[in-house]
């Protein structure tokens, strides 16, 4: 296997979906563990969003509604490609995917710490805002709490932010006109600052500042473009990883 090969294969969502699928069951099945609720209790907020949004369509049934739906799109999609690109897996394009999702999670936090400090003054960078410690209600939960919110913040965050968000835009930016490298653009830009935006809202939500918004916001521009470049499953673990691991090692 080229590693041009590997490239494309690892974009494709039947590697992609079913790399994502177990960071999904663990996130949901420690979420029920601690709760032993699908909806109440400490969840990660894109969760709480998506969940609410369909309790409030389906009623009671929402959520079982919600289920499928994650269910058999993703189905559909593994489905769909390997009917394309017919043959077995390869486990070797798993193995390379997580050194990729574990390079970019160790990556992360060092290269948007020093993007927003060549942004913004140095009295405005702080070394503790360059830390990204977490939200004042999250800070106040127990390790294992914020393990299961750092595991739906990577898939959750990410099927909302980048997959749906992303996906809208470029769609309502190729249909008032615009070529499709000017929509993917536009839409990684307003995907991040809704991302940022949106760890200021909610229970767990942060207090608004200039520094941390702008870090928000950066973190939000490289995920979204790694999300356009190297596709959904790569970024949901690397964004799980990156927040795992900040828990930690706080």
């Amino acid at each position: 296997m080229t590693l041009r090969q590997y490239w494309a294969a690892s974009r494709a969502p039947r590697y992609s979906v079913l790399f994502a699928a177990p960071l999904l069951l663990l996130y949901e099945g420690f979420a029920f563990a601690l709760t032993g609720s699908e909806t109440a209790g400490v969840r990660n907020g894109a969760d709480v969003l998506l969940k609410t949004a369909f309790l409030a369509l389906g009623g009671p049934h929402g959520v079982a509604v919600f289920n499928v739906t994650l269910v058999v799109v993703g189905g559909l999609l593994v489905w769909r490609d390997a009917r394309r690109h017919p043959g077995r897996l390869d486990l070797r394009i798993f193995g390379g995917m997580l050194l990729e999702a574990l390079l970019y999670a160790a990556l992360l936090g060092g290269v948007v710490a020093r993007l927003t400090t060549l942004l913004l003054h140095p009295h405005l960078a702080t070394a503790a805002t360059m830390q990204t410690p977490p939200a004042a209600g999250i800070a106040r939960l127990s390790l294992t709490q914020q393990l299961v919110i750092s595991l739906g913040a990577g898939i959750y965050e990410e099927l909302v932010f980048r997959v749906l968000l992303i996906s809208g835009f470029v769609a309502a930016g190729l249909a008032i006109g615009l070529r499709r490298p000017a929509a993917v653009a536009l839409a990684v830009v307003l995907s991040a600052l809704i991302f940022s935006a949106f760890h200021y809202v909610g229970a767990f939500g942060d207090t608004w500042s200039l520094a941390s918004f702008t870090f928000r916001a950066i973190a939000g521009l490289l995920l979204s473009g790694l999300y356009v470049w190297r596709g959904f499953g790569i970024t949901a673990w690397a964004h799980a990883l990156y927040d795992v691991g900040f828990a930690l090692l706080t």
